[in-house]
């Protein structure tokens, strides 16, 4: 059996153990998306143009940059860029509710 290629990863005997690292990778995750997703609500409250929501340019520096970490950090950098890409699209959507409901609420 291979060893983790990671240092500080376990190496797991059993699914079980697969699992329970992975859900408490997730305990970590979710809090993070939250607070993003806080900063991207501001984003809402501060652009001025609904047509401001979708940046191109910023989507590509994103994903550059999360693809370079994913290299230094030895990460699958297509999962790396596909999860980003998901999260970006999901997060303009977000935006674009928060843009439009922050302006009704005015």
């Amino acid at each position: 059996m291979s060893q983790p290629t990671h240092p500080g990863i376990e190496h797991c005997h059993s699914m079980a153990d697969v699992r329970r690292n992975i859900d408490a990778l997730d305990e970590r995750i979710v809090p993070l998306i939250a607070e993003r997703s806080a900063y991207v609500a501001q984003a809402a409250r501060i652009k001025q143009r609904a047509d401001q929501v979708y940046d191109q340019a910023r989507i590509d520096f994103i994903i550059d940059r999360v693809r370079a970490q994913a290299r230094k950090a030895g990460a699958p950098e297509a999962i790396v860029e596909a999860a980003y890409r998901a999260m970006i699209a999901a997060s303009i959507d977000f935006e674009h509710g928060e843009f439009t409901r922050l302006r009704q609420e005015a």
